[in-house]
């Protein structure tokens, strides 16, 4: 991971998020990808915050995006680690939001976590 390949791939999710272009943003992730989020909970009623695979976390985002109609993300920075990245943005309830992504040896998310500002 560099940070031209890390800005890249931010600016794409972020893109593929604010044209709420669910197809765009589930491409960046591998089939069988593990999400994990507190607003997993509280929209799924998953009491582990936990979702695998492009189907299941598909609907999620769906339905998030219908809790949201107007959501969009606001960038702040992009973060790189070893076949990782953070992107820092704000997001539609207006507080602040870092997700962690770990990539796959294609350069797909295997994993990814969201945190949010309390």
């Amino acid at each position: 991971m560099n940070q031209e390949t890390a800005q890249r791939f931010a600016q794409e999710w972020l893109d593929a998020w604010n044209a709420h272009d669910l197809e765009r943003v589930l491409a960046h992730y591998a089939d069988d990808f593990e999400m994990i989020s507190p607003i997993i909970t509280q929209v799924t009623g998953n009491a582990a915050g936990r979702l695998r695979g492009k189907q299941a976390v598909g609907a999620y985002w769906a339905r998030a995006l219908e809790i949201f109609p107007n959501l969009r993300f606001e960038p702040i920075c992009t973060l790189v680690g070893v076949d990782s990245l953070v992107i820092h943005y704000v997001g539609a309830t207006g507080k602040r939001v870092a997700e962690v992504f770990h990539l796959n040896s294609q350069g797909l998310v295997a994993t990814a976590s969201a945190h949010y500002e309390p």
